[in-house]
């Protein structure tokens, strides 16, 4: 785990014989080989687990209120009692309370889950040893709901840490080391992606007369990386992926960091790629960062594919009335029909026609030649225009919720779109496509997506493109599911919807 290290620029620089010498830091006590969390760490730890101690003492009651219309026995409400006390104990052996798993990425999550899971399996198996008759009832909802409500709460309070952090607070003190391009790369990356805490405070680069670089000052050459600590008050280094550090200066690196509470993380050169295609596997005594092929075919896709056009047949069903009352007023409040179909690309470059519900005039496309000097997409390939004057006012209501999308629920049915995919293009975007961006089309295009949830409209072209590879190289049923739950809220928050 890692502490914060105030800067203290007069701390003297330890010599010694053979080895570097430690970074002499202002830090808590450590125990022996072990680094010290930072104190908002150690608090978001303890607030989660009494948020989860709650959530589960309340499911709890609520399955005894549900099962028992008397409040049950003394033994079901001794077991109440109880009963969160081992959730939230099989959540901390599952290490679900560990700083590294929290506020980013779906391990916190999963934790929780195999937590619940075990957790229901340990009690099954007691009670079958022992013979206790435990109610069917009890269990069925105790467990589950116990489980839904502590993912809601940790969904809950990862939002409130992300916004915290895009104000500057709880996160880590980043030192950038490598070269000046890879280590250029890497402080955008970080910064692109604040939400999950990394605040870039100094760079070590080797051999380059730059004093900052992407706004960030050089504090020291690469090969003295505990000055740079000193200098920062840094609690993590950052090796990117061209880096002058030889194995052998890693590791006594990672040597000399140990102890002080300062992370080490190192950034792969192959990037975009995370989740079940990396793994690490020792060969000859090195730990190889092992790349598996993404998957466009077998069984994975087939149930996706049978996930997309159920869900969205049911969905067609369940919005029905919905979507004829949409219909009706787009015809009775302009000139032209309720639908709106266009050509888009799909996957493998095979053409089908998009339906969605018309939120412009009828004539809209003749209009367009006489806007597009006044295109706000300086990339050019899109046409954005935040008061485009060919939306109707009942299409801007429907753009603002993402109505005038829900047509294409229709496409996902035929099997012409996912449910979750990237954006579907227009076939004249193709034909300016590089051959890297090429890849957008080996998947379906999708109804949502990551640019759905990371800003829609207001994104650039660079940053739609790095987010639909990262999607194709990255994609799995358990992504998809976490796009579509996040879909929601980006809807309702409105943002880049124009």
């Amino acid at each position: 785990m890692t502490t914060a290290l105030h800067r203290d620029d007069s701390t003297p620089e330890a010599t010694g014989p053979s080895v570097l010498p430690r970074p002499r830091l202002p830090q808590a006590e450590p125990s022996p080989g072990h680094g010290v969390q930072p104190a908002w760490q150690a608090r978001l730890s303890r607030a989660l687990l009494g948020l989860d101690l709650a959530l589960a003492s309340a499911a709890g009651l609520i399955a005894l209120l549900v099962r028992f219309d008397d409040g049950g026995s003394a033994s079901y409400r001794l077991l109440t009692v109880l009963f969160p006390v081992g959730f939230v104990a099989c959540v901390a052996l599952a290490r679900g309370y560990e700083g590294r798993f929290l506020g980013a990425g779906s391990e916190e999550y999963r934790r929780v889950t195999d937590a619940a899971v075990r957790y229901l399996a340990v009690v099954a198996t007691l009670a079958y040893a022992t013979k206790y008759d435990l109610a069917r009832g009890y269990v069925t909802l105790a467990f589950p709901l116990a489980a839904v409500l502590v993912l809601l709460g940790r969904y809950v309070a990862r939002q409130r840490l992300h916004r915290a952090r895009r104000q500057g607070r709880y996160n880590h003190r980043v030192l950038v080391v490598g070269r000046e391009r890879s280590a250029s790369e890497l402080i955008r990356q970080l910064a692109r992606e604040d939400h999950n805490g990394f605040h870039v405070v100094g760079a070590c680069l080797e051999h380059s007369p730059a004093t900052e670089v992407e706004g960030v000052p050089v504090v020291s050459r690469a090969s003295d990386v505990l000055a740079g600590l000193r200098r920062t008050g840094a609690d993590t280094v950052a090796i990117s992926a061209w880096s002058p550090l030889s194995q052998q200066d890693l590791r006594q690196l990672s040597w000399d960091l140990e102890g002080t509470g300062v992370a080490l993380v190192v950034a792969p050169a192959f990037t975009d790629v995370a989740g079940p295609r990396i793994h690490i596997r020792p060969v000859a005594g090195l730990p190889l960062l092992h790349v598996e092929q993404p998957e466009f075919t077998g069984a994975r896709r087939v149930l996706k594919g049978a996930f997309d056009r159920v869900t969205a047949g049911v969905a067609l069903l369940v919005l029905a009335p919905l979507l004829v009352g949409i219909a009706v007023v787009v015809r009775a409040t302009s000139t032209g029909p309720a639908m709106f179909r266009q050509t888009r690309v799909g996957q493998d470059g095979s053409t089908f026609r998009i339906c969605k519900f018309r939120s412009m005039r009828s004539t809209a496309e003749e209009e367009l030649v006489a806007l597009l000097d006044q295109n706000e997409a300086s990339d050019g390939l899109l046409f954005k225009m935040r008061r485009d004057p060919r939306v109707t006012g009942v299409g801007e209501w429907l753009r603002r919720f993402s109505l005038d999308e829900l047509p294409q629920l229709i496409n996902v049915v035929k099997g012409e779109m996912s449910l979750v995919g990237p954006r579907p293009p227009l076939p004249s975007e193709v034909a300016q496509y590089g051959e890297d961006v090429h890849r957008r089309l080996l998947v379906k295009p999708g109804l949502t997506g990551l640019w759905q949830v990371s800003g829609r409209s207001d994104l650039s072209w660079e940053e739609s493109v790095r987010l639909d590879l990262h999607y194709v190289e990255n994609w799995s049923l358990a992504l998809d599911l976490s796009i579509l739950t996040k879909t929601v809220a980006a809807v309702l928050r409105r943002q880049g919807a124009y």
